[in-house]
C-alpha cells in the first residue's frame, strides 16, 4: 500500500519518477482510472425531468377535465386543455433545464485546481485530471485533492480533522513505516480532503476518485442533496397562502354559478381554470432561473457566487471587510526603496518586469533597465558586496519566481517575487541562484514567527568572505530580524551591532513605513562547525538555536499601489449606505496611508492593531467596534472577533479572505468571500463568493448585481401578483354581479401561460437602475411580498378589472354576442398585462427615463406574446380552440386605450412618489 516501501520502489510500481509523467501518459491513464472526482447521485435524464413537469395536482386536475371533456363530445376544449398543459410543461421543463445548467457552470467553475509536474515542469491543472503517478506540490493552504505518499517534505503538516477528527496537524515525513502501521499513524501519506496546515512538500498520487479514504467513505455517506433556497421557501410559502385563498373563493364562486344555471361541467372546467391561473405556481421556477441568469451575469463580473441563497445576502450587506494586498490594491509588490551599508537606494521599474535601476542622490547606482539580459557584475556595482549579500538572501530565502508568458507573470506569494524581481534587476536570477546556492534545510515562515529561514551551501564568489560552507539567510518582520541580531554588515566587513546602530535602524523601518512602504529586513549567519543543515533538518539542531547571533544585512521597503478602479469604489459603496473596513496584517502607518489614500480612513475614525484589539475586552472593543476603519497587523485569529462583534451590533457583514486560517471568519461572516487568484482551496470551500480577480472593485459589482437581482425578483412577483388578482376579480364580479362567464377555462389557461412566460423571464434580466447604488441596504429581515407588493398587486389588479367590467358593460349595451364580449375581455387583459411588463421594469423610476429599449428581451417578450395573442384571434382553427372572433378597429382602439391606462396610472404614481421623496430632501 506504499507507505511500507521506499520511495525508490513507490516511483518503480506507479511507473514514474520525480519529473512526473508525461502528457501523453497521463491521458492514457485518465481513461484506465477515470476522472479524480467523486461519484454523485445519478442525474435525472431529461425526460424524467419533462415528466416531473406533470406530476402538480393543479396539472392532474387539468388533465382529468380534459379526459371528462372528450367523454361528453367537448373534444376542442378537451385538445385546448392539453395543449395548454403541454405547453405549460414545456415552460416549466425549459425553466428547470436552464438552472440546472447555471448550477452546472457554478460547479465547473469552482473546480479546484492542483500544482503537479508534467513532462519535468510544474504546471496548474483541474484536480479531476489528477493521475496515479502524478507528482503533486503542496504548500500551506492546499486542499490535497488525492490520496499520495509523502517523497520530500519541508516541515508540512497536515490539517486531517476531514477524515480523522482528529484537530492536530500531523507531522508528515518522507521515510517507509512498518507493514503493519494503521492508517491514521501512516504519517508519510497525505489524504484527499484533508488540507495543509503547514509548509510544503512533494507527494506522488497512488489512489484517485472513489478508490480514495475520502472516496470510501463518500460512497457509504452518498451525495449531498442541494437543499432550497430561502427565496424558494419564502415563494412556496406565499403561493400555498394565495391558492388557499383562491380555491376557497373559486369553489364558491363555481357552486353560486351552477346555481346560477351554467352547466356544471362549464363550471368545473372554469374553476380548474381560474383556480391555475389564480396560483403562481410557476414562480419557484421562474425565480430559480432568475437567480441562476443573475449569479452567471456575475461571474462576467469576476463575482462567483458558490451558493444561491448568497444572493439574496448581498442586498442587504451594510459593511464590507477587506483584506489590503490584492484586494484594494494591484497585488503586484514593487521593492522601491533599499536601506543598506547605512544609506537608502531607490529601485526603479514597476511591477514583475526585471527591468530598473539602482539609484543613489537621483544619480546611477548601477544596471541598465534592461532586466536580467546582462551579467551579475554588470547590475551589482564593483565592491558593493552589502547589496550583493541582501539581494542573495533575498532571492534565496524565497519560495516564489517570476517567469514570461504574454509578460512577466510569478508564482507564490506577491511579496517575495518582488524581492526575486528586485535582485533579478540586479542580475541575480533565482533559477541561477537556487542552481548555484542549493537550498540544503529551511524554516518555513508562519504568522507566529514572522520568519522564513533556508540554508544554503556557497561557492566562491562576491561572498567567500563569509567564510563558511553553508549559511543561514532570514528576512521576516523588521522588529523580529532586527531582534535577533548581534551583528552587521559595513563595507564588507561583519561588525558588532550597537545600540545605536539599532536605533537608527529602526529610524529607518518608521521612516520607510510612513511612506506607506511595507518593510522587510534580512540577516544572515555563517554557520559554525556543528550547526550543518543536516543537523538542522534531523532535529539534532533545534531551528531556533540557529536564528539566534545573526547578522543583519539590510532593509527592503515595497510598495503595492491601490488599483485605480477602487477608489471610486468605495466612493460608490459609501453612496450606497455600505462602509468599508481594511483589515491587513501590514505595519499600522502603512495600513493607514493606503486606507487614507483610498477614502477608507476618515478623520474621526480609529485604527487598531491585533495587539491593541487583545487588550480590549468584549464590551471595550463593542463600543469601539463601529468607528474602526482600519485593523492591522492582525492574525485570522482577530477576524473572526471582528466578524462577531460587527454582527452583534446587527450588521450584514460581508468578509474577505484568502488563507486557510480565514475560513472560521469566512463562514461566520454572513458573506464570506474568498480569492480566486491568491485564495486557497480551504478558503474557498469556506466562502459563499468567490472573487475570480481578487479585485475590490468586484465586490461592489456583484453587491450591485445582487440588489438587482433581488429588485428583479421582487418586481416579476408582484407583475405576476397583479395577473392572477385580476384575472380573479374579473370573473369573480361578472358572475355575481351580471351572471355572466367573461372569460372561458381555455382562455383562463392561455393567460395564465404567456403572462408566465417570457416576460418574467425578460424582467429578471433588466438592468440595474440608475439609483440602485444610492439607496441604503435592505432591511434583511423583509421579505419578499411585503405590504407595497400586496397593495401594488391588489392596486394593479383591480384596475385591470375595473377595465374588463367597462368592457363588458359596453358590450352589452352595444348587443353584442358572448364571444365577441369574451374575446374582447380576453385580448384586452392580455395587453393589459404586456403594458403592466413594462411597468414592473422599475418599482421607482418611469420607462420612459430607463428608455424603453434598454431591455431588449422585454420587447421581444411583448412582440412575441402579442403576434401569438393575434394569431388566437384571427387564425381560423385557433379562433375555433379558444372560442375567438375577430376584432374591428374601433374595439382594438377601445382594448388598446383601456390597457394602456395599466401604463400610464403606474407612470402617474412613479412620478408622484419621486416628487415626494424630493420635496423630503429638500426639507431636510
Amino acid at each position: 500500500m506504499y507507505y511500507d516501501q521506499e520511495i525508490s520502489s513507490v516511483f518503480e510500481e506507479l511507473n514514474t519518477s520525480e519529473k512526473g509523467l508525461s502528457s501523453g501518459e497521463a491521458e492514457k491513464r485518465l481513461e484506465e482510472y477515470g476522472k479524480n472526482e467523486l461519484k454523485e447521485k445519478e442525474k435525472v435524464p431529461v425526460f424524467r425531468l419533462l415528466l416531473s413537469q406533470f406530476k402538480s395536482v393543479l396539472i392532474a386536475i387539468l388533465i382529468i377535465a380534459s379526459i371528462v371533456s372528450a367523454l361528453l363530445g367537448e373534444a376542442i376544449d378537451a385538445v385546448v386543455i392539453l395543449f395548454t398543459v403541454f405547453l405549460a410543461g414545456i415552460l416549466g421543463f425549459v425553466q428547470e433545464y436552464r438552472a440546472e445548467k447555471a448550477i452546472e457552470l457554478l460547479k465547473s467553475l469552482t473546480s479546484p485546481e492542483a500544482v503537479v509536474i508534467r513532462n519535468g515542469t510544474e504546471k496548474k491543472i483541474p484536480s479531476t485530471e489528477l493521475v496515479p503517478g502524478d507528482i503533486l506540490l503542496l504548500q500551506t493552504g492546499d486542499r490535497i485533492p488525492a490520496d499520495a505518499r509523502i517523497i520530500k517534505e519541508y516541515n508540512i503538516k497536515v490539517d486531517e480533522s476531514s477524515l480523522t477528527g482528529e484537530s492536530v496537524p500531523v507531522q508528515k515525513t518522507p521515510d517507509s513505516l512498518p507493514a503493519d502501521t494503521s492508517e491514521a499513524d501512516r504519517k508519510n501519506m497525505v489524504y484527499a480532503g484533508t488540507a495543509v496546515a503547514y509548509g510544503r512538500g512533494k507527494a506522488v498520487v497512488t489512489t484517485t476518485g472513489m478508490k480514495t479514504s475520502f472516496g470510501e467513505l463518500a460512497g457509504l455517506l452518498g451525495t449531498i442533496e442541494r437543499s432550497r433556497t430561502p427565496l424558494q421557501e419564502s415563494l412556496d410559502k406565499f403561493g400555498r397562502w394565495i391558492g388557499a385563498a383562491t380555491l376557497v373563493i373559486v369553489a364558491f364562486v363555481a357552486v353560486l354559478g351552477v346555481f346560477s344555471g351554467f352547466p356544471p361541467l362549464d363550471m368545473f372546467l372554469w374553476g380548474v381554470a381560474l383556480a391555475v391561473a389564480a396560483i403562481p405556481e410557476a414562480l419557484p421556477a421562474v425565480v430559480t432561473v432568475g437567480l441562476g441568469l443573475g449569479v452567471r451575469r456575475m461571474v462576467k463580473r469576476h463575482a462567483l457566487v458558490r451558493k444561491l441563497p448568497s444572493v439574496e445576502t448581498l442586498g442587504a450587506t451594510n459593511i464590507i471587510c477587506s483584506d489590503k494586498t490584492g484586494t484594494l490594491t494591484q497585488n503586484k509588490m514593487t521593492v522601491e526603496k533599499i536601506y543598506v551599508n547605512g544609506k537608502v537606494l531607490k529601485v526603479t521599474g514597476v511591477g514583475y518586469s526585471p527591468e530598473g535601476k539602482f539609484l543613489k542622490d537621483d544619480s546611477d547606482k548601477g544596471g541598465s533597465d534592461k532586466g536580467g539580459s546582462e551579467k551579475s557584475d554588470s547590475k551589482v556595482p564593483e565592491n558593493d558586496s552589502n547589496l550583493w549579500v541582501l539581494l542573495l538572501g533575498a532571492a534565496l530565502c524565497n519560495d516564489s519566481n517570476i517567469y514570461k508568458e504574454d509578460g512577466w507573470k510569478i508564482t507564490g506569494d506577491p511579496t517575495e517575487a518582488a524581492l526575486v524581481v528586485a535582485a533579478a534587476k540586479a542580475g541575480l536570477e533565482k533559477s541561477e541562484l537556487d542552481r548555484k546556492y542549493p537550498r540544503l534545510a529551511e524554516i518555513p515562515f508562519s504568522s507566529e514567527s514572522k520568519r522564513m529561514t533556508t540554508f544554503n551551501k556557497l561557492e566562491d564568489g562576491p561572498e567567500n568572505f563569509l567564510d563558511s560552507e553553508y549559511v543561514a539567510f532570514s528576512k521576516g518582520a523588521p522588529e523580529v530580524i532586527l531582534g535577533s541580531c548581534t551583528k552587521i554588515l559595513l563595507n564588507g566587513e561583519i561588525k558588532d551591532l550597537t545600540s545605536e546602530q539599532k536605533q537608527e535602524i529602526s529610524e529607518q523601518v518608521k521612516e520607510l513605513a510612513d511612506q506607506a512602504l511595507r518593510v522587510m529586513a534580512f540577516s544572515f549567519r555563517p554557520l559554525e562547525e556543528g550547526f550543518s543543515p543536516e543537523k538542522v533538518s534531523t532535529g539534532e539542531v533545534p531551528a531556533e538555536k540557529v536564528e539566534e547571533y545573526m547578522v543583519f544585512s539590510g532593509l527592503t521597503g515595497m510598495r503595492d499601489p491601490p488599483r485605480e478602479e477602487v477608489k471610486a469604489a468605495i466612493k460608490t459603496c459609501e453612496d450606497a449606505g455600505i462602509k468599508t473596513v481594511m483589515i491587513t496584517g501590514d505595519h499600522k502607518i502603512t495600513a493607514a496611508a493606503i486606507a487614507r489614500e483610498l477614502g477608507i480612513l476618515k478623520e474621526n475614525d480609529l485604527t487598531l492593531t491585533g495587539s491593541e484589539l487583545d487588550n480590549l475586552d468584549e464590551n471595550e472593543f463593542e463600543n469601539r467596534v463601529e468607528r474602526v476603519s482600519v485593523y492591522a497587523r492582525v492574525y485570522p485569529a482577530h477576524k473572526l472577533r471582528v466578524v462577531e462583534a460587527l454582527k452583534k451590533k446587527g450588521y450584514v457583514v460581508a468578509m474577505t479572505g484568502d488563507g486557510v486560517n480565514d475560513a472560521p471568519a469566512l463562514k461566520a461572516a454572513d458573506m464570506g468571500i474568498a480569492m480566486g487568484i491568491t485564495g486557497t482551496d480551504v478558503s474557498k470551500e469556506a466562502s459563499s463568493m468567490i472573487l475570480t480577480d481578487d479585485n475590490f472593485a468586484s465586490i461592489v459589482s456583484a453587491v450591485e448585481e445582487g440588489r438587482n437581482i433581488f429588485k428583479n425578483i421582487k418586481n416579476f412577483i408582484t407583475y405576476g401578483l397583479t395577473a392572477h388578482i385580476g384575472e380573479v376579480l374579473i370573473v369573480l364580479i361578472a358572475i355575481l354581479g351580471w351572471q355572466i362567464l367573461p372569460l372561458l377555462a381555455v382562455q383562463i389557461l392561455w393567460i395564465n401561460l404567456i403572462t408566465d412566460g417570457l416576460p418574467p423571464m425578460a424582467l429578471s434580466v433588466e438592468p440595474p437602475d440608475r439609483g440602485l447604488m444610492k439607496q441604503k441596504p435592505r432591511n434583511v429581515e423583509e421579505g419578499l411580498i411585503t405590504r407595497r407588493e400586496i397593495a401594488a398587486g391588489f392596486g394593479l389588479g383591480g384596475l385591470i378589472a375595473a377595465q374588463a367590467l367597462i368592457v363588458l358593460i359596453w358590450a352589452l349595451d352595444s348587443g353584442f354576442s358572448i364571444s365577441k364580449l369574451q374575446t374582447m375581455i380576453f385580448t384586452l387583459v392580455v395587453f393589459s398585462e404586456m403594458f403592466n411588463a413594462f411597468n414592473w421594469r422599475s418599482d421607482r423610476y418611469s420607462v420612459f427615463s430607463l428608455g424603453l429599449f434598454t431591455n431588449k428581451a422585454l420587447v421581444y417578450a411583448v412582440l412575441t406574446t402579442v403576434i401569438l395573442q393575434l394569431m388566437v384571434v384571427y387564425v381560423p382553427f385557433l379562433q375555433f380552440a379558444f372560442r375567438t372572433v375577430p376584432l374591428s378597429l374601433s374595439e382594438w382602439g377601445i382594448i388598446l386605450a383601456l390597457a394602456s391606462t395599466t401604463l400610464i396610472s403606474m407612470e402617474v404614481v412613479k412620478y408622484l412618489s419621486l416628487r415626494r421623496n424630493a420635496d423630503q430632501k429638500e426639507a431636510v
